[in-house]
């Protein structure tokens, strides 16, 4: 199989890459799974970091306890609200004969998805009504629409100048974050859309991470003066960032052709956001993803864990890894991630630290080998990025780097 894909590739690479299972056109033929690895080796600050995510998580919903609760894991999601998909017209009239109001249904054409959204019954957690429903539906995938955290600073930025693309066109990197404010380094290169009340809104997270994949000039990208499309999950709603959001705009992107797509977010298993990241898998998307910034004690972070999703960890400039790094349950690669020069306004810029901004560095320099969705095209773009990293830690891939550094000269390093 790996000949096959990777053609007349030095067989040194062959012996070591591990390529994303995404489903080829014909169903007998699949890429094999990236090797499933503890990376929570690291120790020290992992307990101290997991309290901080904790009190996060109250804090949040103390504050919007209108707009958010907490599911049967302890994870926020949309309050009142599950999400189910693989549902039809009887599905619908059995959950509300039992009390689940139906909100909307909606097909995402760009991953031939159709969900549908029904309001949960008073006075029933949000728990309880989910396993009350996937019951009712057996056929169905239910699941509570679970929120999604930029792993880095992200505030908004009010009444900034949001960036625009001049002209129509095609883009080989599509981003999943906050909206992206009118910085010079991607000036006239930003198509962007709103998937949440307000957006799309320019935040400091969004510009940040847009600016890492395709800056130009004082601040310098990884695939810098490419054209991106980015989706805004979070607008100026307070349970912004959600699963239902996140699969809406992978949607857009694999419609919009996008062949590599970074989201520098981290939340639980969701079975939405699952489903629709293997739909855009399917489709040749190529997806990016950080490990978060919350320690190896916090649970593992989605999407970067699920099989196929490059999951990117960060580094110092020593090329250690970052104490704060998260935990997937597979590592790929890392990249610059302390002191990085991001865009982060309409005129500014600073340095930031978190995987959030490794992960577009990693993202930027695989779309330069992965213009387009094609699945035939994938193995010799993955081979060339491995070749590309420069191996850490133990020789060879490893449990904390993956296959190594990408971009250790990025970020402004």
């Amino acid at each position: 199989m790996l000949c096959f894909l990777l053609g007349g590739t030095d067989a040194r690479v062959a012996a070591q890459i591990a390529l994303p299972p995404v489903q080829l056109p014909d169903a007998a033929r699949t890429l094999p799974s990236l090797p499933e690895v503890d990376a929570g080796r690291l120790t020290g600050i992992g307990g101290q970091l997991l309290d901080v995510r904790l009190d996060r998580i109250t804090a949040l919903v103390r504050g919007n306890r209108d707009s958010i609760e907490l599911d049967e894991r302890g994870e926020p999601a949309v309050r009142g609200v599950l999400v189910a998909s693989g549902v039809d017209a009887a599905m619908i009239a059995r959950a509300g004969e039992a009390g689940f109001a139906l909100i909307d249904r909606e097909r995402i054409e760009g991953l031939d998805l159709d969900i549908a959204r029904f309001r949960v019954p008073d006075g029933r957690s949000l728990g309880r009504a989910r396993k009350q429903l996937a019951k009712l539906l057996p056929g169905a995938e239910v699941d509570a629409d679970n929120l999604y955290f930029a792993s880095g600073p992200g505030r908004a930025l009010p009444g900034a100048a949001l960036a625009t693309a001049i002209g129509g066109g095609k883009a080989s990197l599509g981003l999943i974050d906050g909206g992206v404010a009118a910085h010079p380094s991607v000036a006239g290169r930003v198509e962007q859309r709103g998937f949440a009340k307000g957006a799309p809104s320019a935040s400091r997270h969004g510009t940040a991470v847009a600016s890492l994949l395709v800056g130009s000039g004082a601040v310098q990208g990884a695939a810098p003066g490419q054209r991106l499309f980015a989706a805004d999950v979070y607008g100026t709603d307070p349970a912004g960032g959600s699963a239902s959001a996140i699969a809406r705009a992978l949607g857009w992107l694999a419609e919009s052709g996008v062949a590599v797509t970074t989201i520098s977010l981290v939340g639980p298993d969701n079975k939405l956001l699952s489903a629709a990241v293997s739909r855009g898998q399917q489709r040749g998307m190529l997806i990016v993803a950080a490990v978060g910034n919350d320690g190896p004690a916090a649970p593992p972070a989605y999407p970067a864990s699920y099989k196929g999703v490059f999951a990117v960890t960060g580094v110092d400039a020593k090329a250690r890894a970052l104490p704060e790094a998260g935990r997937a349950l597979h590592v790929d690669f890392a990249a610059p991630g302390d002191a990085v020069l991001a865009a982060t306004g309409v005129g500014s810029s600073d340095r930031l630290r978190g995987t959030s901004f490794a992960a577009p560095l990693v993202a930027g320099r695989l779309a330069l080998r992965y213009p387009a969705p094609a699945i035939d095209r994938i193995g010799p773009a993955v081979a060339a990025l491995v070749m590309e990293a420069r191996d850490l830690g133990k020789k060879g891939r490893d449990k904390i780097y993956g296959h190594g550094l990408i971009c250790g000269t990025c970020g402004g390093r």
